[in-house]
């Protein structure tokens, strides 16, 4: 009995002792901690399991077999033993387009026919194997869907996508089909396939058909595709694109690059502008490149987008008329977009994600007071773009601004971010010309890409083109990954450098006053320069504004006392104000620096006439 009472008495200790209390509680919520760690676990298995083997690409597992090959001597398929997929905005006869959410394909019937892209990629020997993953209507630019999840990246799995064709690009990358199709309106194709690392073609607006596809913005929309062989992208071409379009063209190629572009991109030169020049040098049949800063043409040849520009300097014009651009295109847009689904939209009243939600809204309470302005804007630059382009020409630029968002990230798309990535997909978009994305291997661990884009009409010409240039780009894309990285530019100093050429140009032309304002510009972000300083001194001799002249020449000298030029111009500044003695002296200096220096000699012998 003794025994029991102490067994009872410690047991009524050992509960009463706080320090128990806490060891227990720290082995159950261990224990909890545990159990949930391994749900947790199972439950992610099994979600890798079931989305691995298609990296979330498809929303619709489906098989559309081609009809049978017709014996010879009928022509071969060609597109025989080929696979594709389709965004989910293609109508298969009964199946329910989804546009990628699931109020939609609730609220509509399956269709009646097969969209007319997919009947003729069928008839020529291809097989559908499903449709794949799109952000909601055919907004939003990152791959996120609500609804379906976010295909994973095989490119680069910790990083989105792109949309709104994710899936399509997603399925093209992981070699799970040989291409496939989708919508382009506002670089709906081309950002993904710029993230995913594949190719892809985006064909003049009108010329390929787009009946059987859920519209979001008909005077942008167009069937484009994706493929990871340029060979197979060519094939399909073929197979899309009338014969009339973009045929056989007399004279040599010329890429024109759009310098103003590149100097936002984040990647080195050497990867981009360099890789295409060095390709180009190697093959026959090309002029030597052109280099063009695209906004400055833009706001020169499209006088209608002058209302739709921000105020700027004339060093931001560029940028300005770029923006404008993107904002038509946007604009655009949400016009046709509410036309088309406004009732939809008040009536049914669809759950959307964040992005999609606000970019549908904006489309809805968009007012058309001046919609012919944008259908105005759309016509110029398509005839400027074509008197740019002619025949043979391709506007070369980059495909994106910057990197895209990590993969499950709460942040959201910088407004400088999307402004310069519609500025780039708008150049083809508004336009209607056809454009063509290349990857270029990868930076920083993240796939790049460029494109190219030929005048509207010419995408046989462009197909042709990159099948063409496409190894020899590969093969200078992996000469420049071995290449040891540049120092980084700063890109104040590139800017500079392309406004002194707009100087220059200006004086070419007897444009003295347009001349010292571009000069101006470029001090003003590059102040270290003599050069600039001394060819602003040039223009104000033009104009007879002599000591603005004498003082550049100063300024210059101070930077690089050996600048021959800037003593010529400073003694001819004070020549000019009679000023003969202070002159001789710096045309001497110049002598000193150049004995042969043909004005230099000339002017020391009329000044010594005047001294004498």
């Amino acid at each position: 009995m003794d025994s029991s009472g102490r067994s009872g008495a410690g047991g009524v200790a050992a509960y009463s002792n706080p320090r128990a209390w806490i060891v227990a509680g720290i082995a159950v919520a261990g224990v909890i901690v545990l159990a949930e760690a391994a749900r947790r676990r199972r439950r992610w298995l099994r979600g890798k399991s079931t989305a691995l083997p298609d990296s979330g690409a498809f929303c619709d597992s489906l098989v559309l077999s081609p009809p049978p090959q017709s014996p010879p001597p009928a022509a071969r398929q060609q597109l025989s033993d080929l696979t594709f997929a389709v965004s989910d905005n293609f109508e298969i006869e009964g199946y329910v387009a989804g546009f990628g959410n699931p109020d939609w394909k609730r609220t509509h019937a399956a269709a009646s026919r097969t969209a007319v892209a997919v009947t003729n990629l069928l008839k020529q020997g291809a097989t559908c194997v499903g449709r794949t993953v799109m952000d909601e209507l055919g907004f939003g630019v990152t791959g996120q869907n609500l609804h379906c999840g976010t295909p994973i990246n095989p490119a680069s799995p910790s990083v989105v996508p792109g949309g709104s064709c994710s899936g399509s690009a997603v399925a093209v990358s992981a070699q799970l089909v040989d291409f496939a199709l989708g919508t382009d309106t506002t670089g709906d194709l081309r950002i993904p396939a710029s993230f995913c690392g594949v190719l892809c073609f985006r064909p003049s607006h009108g010329v390929v058909s787009t009946v059987g596809t859920l519209a979001n913005s008909q005077s942008l929309d167009t069937i484009g595709w994706l493929a990871r062989d340029p060979r197979i992208l060519h094939r399909v071409g073929d197979v899309l694109l009338p014969a009339a379009v973009g045929g056989f063209i007399k004279g040599k190629r010329q890429l024109i690059f759009a310098d103003d572009c590149f100097e936002s991109l984040k990647v080195p030169r050497q990867k981009t502008v360099h890789v295409i020049e060095s390709a180009v040098l190697t093959l026959p049949g090309y002029q030597p490149p052109k280099h063009i800063d695209i906004g400055q043409y833009i706001i020169s040849n499209v006088p209608s987008l002058k209302e739709f520009c921000e105020p700027s300097t004339k060093m931001q014009e560029g940028n300005s008329a770029l923006k404008a651009l993107c904002t038509v295109m946007l604009l655009l847009q949400r016009y046709e977009f509410k036309a088309n689904h406004e009732d939809w939209v008040n009536t049914v009243k669809p759950k959307l994600g964040l992005e999609i939600t606000t970019r549908v809204l904006q489309a809805v309470n968009f007012r058309d007071d001046n919609i012919k302005s944008l259908y105005i804007v759309r016509s110029e630059w398509r005839s400027a773009l074509k008197n740019l382009l002619k025949d043979t020409g391709i506007l070369v630029l980059p495909t994106m601004a910057g990197y895209p968002l990590k993969r499950n990230s709460k942040q959201r798309l910088s407004s400088e971010f999307e402004d310069k990535m519609y500025a780039f997909v708008s150049i083809a978009a508004l336009s209607g010309c056809c454009q063509a994305t290349v990857p270029l291997g990868n930076h920083n661990d993240r796939p790049i890409s460029l494109s190219f884009v030929a005048a509207h009409g010419s995408d046989k010409f462009l197909l042709r083109a990159i099948s063409d240039m496409y190894s020899t780009i590969q093969e200078q894309v992996v000469s420049a990954s071995k290449l040891a990285p540049r120092p980084v530019i700063n890109h104040d100093v590139d800017a500079s450098e392309l406004l002194k050429e707009k100087g220059n140009d200006s004086f070419k032309r007897k444009q003295w006053s347009k001349a010292i304002e571009f000069y101006s510009e470029a001090i003003e972000l590059n102040g270290t320069n003599a050069t600039y300083y001394c060819n602003r001194a040039a223009a104000y001799l033009e104009l007879g504004r002599f000591k603005q002249a004498e003082a550049d020449c100063g300024q210059a000298l101070l930077l690089d006392k050996k600048n021959v030029k800037a003593y010529l111009r400073r003694g001819a500044a004070k020549e000019r104000v009679l000023n003969h003695q202070e002159a001789l002296q710096d045309f001497r200096h110049a002598l000193a620096l150049e004995p042969q220096n043909k004005a230099a000699l000339a002017a020391e012998r009329r000044i010594q006439k005047h001294l004498r």
